[in-house]
C-alpha cells in the first residue's frame, strides 16, 4: 500500500502491493497480518496461521502434565493424566524388584561366609556361592573373609617395647601375631572390637610369657619356647572369650637388651656362641674316638678268636707285625735263626748309591828339562 499527495495537497491510496517487504496483508486464510502466500517473506510481529502454529520449545507430554497440574482442573484442583495411577503403580513395582534384587541375591565367594540375622537375630551362615535371603531389612547378610590372614605387629613405630623377664632384667620386644577368622558367627557377635581384642590378648600373653624366662632365654636360645608358650595362651583365652579367632603363629623378630646396656650384652651373647661352639668341636671329637676304640676292640676279638685257635702261631705273627711296625723306618735288616740269609740287592744298592766315591789324587805335571834339580 502506498501513499502519495493529490494535486490538491491530500494524501491518497494509490495501490496495495501483495509483495511488500512483510508480504500480503490481509487476513483471509493466513491470520491477521500475516502473508497470504509462500511466494514471500512473512511479517515478523504477525502471529502464523493457527493451522501452521507450531509448538516453541518441543513441549512434551510431561511439561503439558505439569502445566495441567498447575492450572488446576475443571473444579479449581490439580488435574492428573487419566492413567496416572498405573504409571505410578508401575514405578513402585520396578522399585520393588530392584529393591529384592540387591537385597536378597547374595554373592558369597570361595573364602568368604555370610553371617545372616532376621530383624538382628543370628538365623544361619551361608556357604559360597549364590545365595538367596528375604530382603532387607527382614534379613541381612554380613560378608567376612575367613581365609585372610591378619598381622598385628608390636610395637607400633619404632618406639622401644620393654619388657620384664624373670630375673628382673629388661628386654625390648619386637613381635608379630598372625590370625584368622575360625567362626563367623562368633567373629561378629561375641566381641565389639576384634583387632582391638588380639592386641590385648596377645600383649598380655607375652608379658606373661617373657617373665617366666631370664634375659639369656628372652634374647637367646628361649625364642621359640616364648612363640609357642605365646601362640597357645592367646588361643586359650581367645576361645574362653568365644571370638571366633584363630591365631595362626607368634613370631619374635627383635628381641635385645636396652640401647644403654646393648653392646655388652652383645659381648655376652658372642661368648656364649663360642663356647657352644667349642661344645660342639669336642662332642665331635669324643665321638670318632669311641668309634676307633669301637673298631679296635672289634678287631681284638676277631684275634682272640684266632689265637684260641692256634696259639702259637697268633703269636708270632703278632709278634712280627708289631716288630714290622716298629722296626719300619729303622736302617736294618731281620735275619731269623735258622733260616738261611739272603743277600738284600736293593738294600745294597741303595747303600752304594748314597756312600760318595772317593776323590781320585790329583797326578803331579811332568817338569821341564832342565829345571831345578
Amino acid at each position: 500500500m502506498r501513499w502519495i499527495m493529490g494535486r490538491r495537497g491530500r494524501a491518497q491510496v494509490v495501490g496495495m502491493s501483495d509483495k511488500g517487504p512483510w508480504g500480503g496483508g490481509g487476513d483471509s486464510g493466513n491470520g491477521s497480518g500475516g502473508g497470504g502466500g509462500d511466494d514471500g517473506p512473512r511479517n515478523p510481529w504477525s502471529l502464523p496461521p493457527a493451522g501452521k502454529r507450531g509448538r516453541v520449545g518441543g513441549s512434551t507430554s510431561l511439561d503439558e502434565f505439569l502445566k495441567r497440574a498447575r492450572t488446576g482442573g475443571p473444579g479449581g484442583g490439580p488435574s492428573f493424566p487419566a492413567n496416572a495411577g498405573k504409571l505410578w503403580l508401575a514405578a513402585v513395582a520396578a522399585l520393588v524388584l530392584v529393591w529384592i534384587a540387591f537385597t536378597s541375591f547374595h554373592s558369597i565367594g570361595p573364602q568368604e561366609r555370610g553371617v545372616v540375622t532376621m530383624f538382628g537375630r543370628y538365623t544361619g551362615t551361608l556357604n559360597p556361592g549364590i545365595q538367596f535371603t528375604l530382603p532387607a531389612p527382614i534379613m541381612r547378610v554380613q560378608v567376612e573373609d575367613v581365609q585372610n590372614t591378619r598381622t598385628e605387629s608390636f610395637p607400633e613405630g619404632s618406639q622401644p617395647n620393654l619388657m620384664l623377664t624373670g630375673d628382673q632384667n629388661i628386654v625390648d620386644l619386637a613381635y608379630s601375631v598372625r590370625w584368622n577368622i575360625k567362626s563367623p558367627e562368633d567373629y561378629v557377635f561375641e566381641i565389639k572390637n576384634p583387632k582391638e581384642t588380639v592386641r590385648a590378648v596377645a600383649e598380655s600373653a607375652m608379658r606373661a610369657a617373657v617373665a617366666g624366662k631370664n634375659l639369656t632365654q628372652a634374647i637367646g636360645s628361649g625364642r621359640g619356647e616364648i612363640e609357642a608358650e605365646v601362640q597357645t595362651r592367646m588361643q586359650a583365652l581367645l576361645d574362653e572369650y568365644q571370638s571366633g579367632v584363630r591365631v595362626l603363629g607368634i613370631s619374635i623378630q627383635k628381641a635385645a637388651a636396652p640401647a644403654e646396656v646393648d653392646d655388652a650384652f652383645k659381648a655376652v651373647t658372642a661368648a656364649q656362641q663360642e663356647a657352644q661352639s667349642n661344645l660342639n668341636r669336642s662332642r665331635a671329637y669324643a665321638q670318632q674316638v669311641i668309634a676307633r676304640a669301637q673298631g679296635d676292640a672289634t678287631e681284638f676279638d676277631k684275634i682272640y678268636e684266632q689265637y684260641r685257635l692256634a696259639p702259637d702261631v697268633t703269636r708270632r705273627r703278632l709278634y712280627y707285625e708289631t716288630m714290622e711296625q716298629v722296626l719300619n723306618r729303622a736302617d736294618k735288616t731281620i735275619v731269623q735263626p735258622g733260616v738261611q740269609a739272603y743277600l738284600p740287592l736293593p738294600e745294597a744298592r741303595r747303600r752304594q748309591q748314597a756312600t760318595p766315591e772317593p776323590e781320585a789324587p790329583a797326578t803331579p805335571q811332568a817338569q821341564p828339562t832342565g829345571a831345578a834339580r
